[in-house]
């Protein structure tokens, strides 16, 4: 059920490779808008900065993105519940998990309990901002401390969210600029509009 239903205006999931700018338009949203935003931070950060332990085998990865998609989950409930009729802006969302499972046998929705279609109705709206790396860029602006995939791997695990993410109805592509203000403003004026219509 999509958070149109719940009482809120909209949820929105900003998502894309690494470094793709998503958190600072994210803030810079909030800061225009004010009380009328919710930022639910993104889980995999949140647990990573935690302590939460990172490794290459296939079982840990698989128990990492269990406990990844859960929080993120739980974390947009709690936001949903406690500021009703507000504007949901989520760093990232429940499908990313795909992207990163290490198995390519589908069996992502199936270990988590749900399916694409339920995943993707949790969302009114996706905007997908396009990582840096596909630009070769090294450095990404406000990096995140808790990224540490090198440019090649961004842009492959950009490539794989954008293939899962644009399956919603409503996605929007915030394609790599050389400007980072020109994408930065780009987004927040499809971010807007969204709300905008969702407002009517």
């Amino acid at each position: 059920m999509a958070a149109s239903d719940k009482n809120h205006c909209c949820r929105i999931v900003l998502t894309g490779g690494p470094g793709g700018g998503k958190t600072t338009a994210a803030d810079l949203f909030r800061r225009e808008f004010g009380e009328q935003v919710v930022i639910v931070p993104e889980a995999a950060t949140l647990l990573y900065m935690g302590g939460f332990p990172r490794s290459h085998e296939q079982e840990v990865r698989m128990a990492t993105q269990k406990a990844i998609f859960h929080v993120q989950k739980n974390l947009e409930d709690i936001q949903a519940a406690h500021f009703k009729s507000r504007i949901l802006l989520c760093d990232r969302g429940t499908l990313d998990g795909a992207a990163y499972w290490p198995s390519s046998d589908g069996d992502y929705f199936k270990h988590m309990g749900t399916t694409l279609r339920d995943e993707i109705e949790r969302y009114d709206a996706v905007v997908f901002f396009e990582t840096a790396a596909v630009g070769d860029i090294p450095v990404i602006e406000g990096g995140n401390p808790a990224r540490v995939e090198t440019v090649k791997e961004a842009a492959e695990l950009d490539a794989k969210l954008k293939a899962i993410w644009s399956k919603h109805p409503r996605f929007h592509f915030i394609k790599h600029e050389k400007s980072f203000f020109h994408k930065i403003s780009s987004a927040l004026n499809i971010i807007e509009n969204i709300v905008a219509e969702h407002s009517k």
